[in-house]
């Protein structure tokens, strides 16, 4: 493999697959993205870098999944893929590119590392970058170092337990930030007091309108977020929270409550100087930030 070769990066949700070729300066190249089917999950995502690639053999890449994940094993057991299950996604990815390196991270901690590199995050000490989607992720970086933690979990943000409601999470608990602050809970929750849209994006485009109960959703998912951040900057002394992912794109109405309620929650001076920040990489900071991870290999 020649010191030219490409770096391959590969971003695996819930509802996408995204894949693309990134420059040793974080430049996409080229890049690809298509809907995570329900089925041949790992056929269609090899196919779909392949794509990406084209005539070229990457010489690293850089694997960005959903968790949890083991990165001793290579494994992954997204949440929202119930096909994959302790799945050995290094090893399928490397006997489809044999040669290359491989790398695994955390989905969000790879969209931290990208928006620390290049974009909202730039030269923060310490950051935390969440994902609000789906699901809600999180990952940290740390004296400017990704922190995945000994199992490549770290950061699990969305997971952080909360006193608001006793809402049950897909992973088994409640009161979780993503029970209450993910897309589809502020959704199912719009719909118990009467708003008949269908998604996030709809609820968002109604908020923005006025209508009451599709605020009052983006209200409460943010004083979720509110708790969590308060809670993650206690434990680790945060600069910065960079925010990304499809439900924080409705920018100001989710992004001003957010501001509001951590004002209101956070007491210790400390915690009071973070500050809450939109991601500026919009869908390739995971991308950007999977193929910096496959740099440091």
């Amino acid at each position: 493999m020649t010191a030219n070769a490409p770096i391959l990066a590969i971003d695996i949700g819930g509802t996408k697959l995204a894949a693309a070729v990134v420059d040793e300066q974080g430049g996409v190249m080229s890049r690809g993205e298509i809907p995570t089917p329900s089925s041949a999950v790992a056929d269609t995502l090899i196919e779909l870098a392949k794509t990406v690639l084209g005539n070229e053999r990457p010489r690293t890449i850089g694997l960005a999944s959903a968790g949890p994940l083991d990165m001793v094993a290579g494994t992954v057991s997204p949440v929202n893929i119930p096909s994959w299950r302790d799945f050995p996604l290094c090893d399928t990815v490397a006997e489809a590119f044999p040669g290359a390196e491989t790398v695994l991270v955390g989905d969000a901690v790879a969209a931290a590392v990208g928006e620390h590199w290049r974009g909202a995050g730039a030269g923060a000490e310490a950051m935390l970058g969440i994902v609000v989607s789906t699901g809600v992720g999180g990952g940290l970086v740390l004296r400017g170092r990704a922190y995945p933690g000994p199992t490549g979990n770290a950061g699990h943000f969305g997971h952080m337990p909360t006193d608001l409601e006793p809402v049950l999470c897909a992973c088994g608990m409640t009161g979780c930030v993503e029970a209450l602050g993910s897309g589809p809970s502020m959704v199912r929750w719009a719909a118990q007091f009467g708003w008949r849209g269908a998604s996030a994006k709809e609820l968002a485009d109604d908020a923005r309108a006025g209508d009451s109960v599709a605020r009052a959703a983006f209200d409460r998912a943010a004083d979720a977020l509110a708790c969590g951040i308060v809670g993650a900057a206690a434990l680790v002394d945060l600069d910065v929270v960079v925010i990304g992912g499809g439900v924080a794109a409705a920018g100001p109405v989710l992004l001003d409550p957010l501001r509001a309620h951590l004002k209101r929650r956070a007491s210790l001076g400390f915690v009071q100087r973070v500050k809450a920040l939109p991601g500026t990489l919009g869908r390739d900071a995971g991308l950007i930030g999977a193929a910096r991870c496959a740099l440091e290999i």
